[in-house]
């Protein structure tokens, strides 16, 4: 299945009572090939009525960070833990994420990304399956399935929490920091193009 695929079969999600009151499934955006895959919490009143995950002050918050690491939004994928927007933006409930967390690992599985990146505690709890708070794991590396996964503050925490003169926000800026050069150590280093003349010449002279 492709992720086109699956996102048409997750927005006639009915799985668990959140689909009662969406507007539409969010089911994440960016690049389906990147190596970068954010994973937040779930989509707010912004997020459901636009069909896109981290728009609003949160979303404008995590791509000026993105920036000062040299990225763009278009470079990653983001998604979250539920594609349903909870009632009054109120937290996932085990049943909830229990019946969304298929479509969530099926979409890691498709995009393959090097590093993810969870956002808050929900996604960093699922992921890791230890109920642990997002201040004692934050900047720490783990691997999941093969992959690097660095947990760090949700943007929205960050906002609420003293916003860009606050020291989540200078930790969440550290902790991105750490991502992009886990990212940049996992690309394969480009081919040396003299790197075949100096071992020729190398045996010529007797070398080997």
């Amino acid at each position: 299945m492709t992720l086109e695929a699956l996102a048409r079969a997750a927005s006639g999600c009915t799985k668990c009572a959140l689909s009662q009151g969406r507007t539409q499934v969010v089911f994440g955006s960016g690049n389906p090939s990147g190596d970068l895959m954010f994973v937040g919490e779930a989509p707010g009143f912004h997020e459901d009525k636009q069909g896109v995950p981290f728009v609003g002050a949160a979303g404008n918050l995590l791509n000026d960070l993105l920036g000062k690491i040299g990225l763009i939004r278009e470079d990653v994928y983001i998604a979250n833990v539920l594609k349903c927007r909870p009632p009054g933006n109120r937290d996932p409930l085990p049943n909830e994420i229990e019946a969304c967390n298929p479509w969530l690992l099926r979409q890691i599985d498709l995009i393959d990304p090097a590093v993810i990146c969870t956002l808050g505690n929900f996604s960093t709890q699922l992921l890791l399956q230890r109920k642990i708070g997002i201040t004692r794991v934050r900047g720490q590396q783990f691997t999941y399935r093969g992959r690097t996964l660095i947990p760090t503050f949700h943007p929205a925490a960050v906002l609420h929490g003293g916003g860009r003169g606050g020291s989540q926000y200078q930790m969440l800026q550290q902790d991105l920091k750490l991502v992009r050069s886990v990212i940049d150590a996992a690309r394969p280093e480009p081919d040396d193009p003299t790197a075949g003349d100096a071992g020729d010449d190398a045996e010529q002279l007797g070398l080997f």
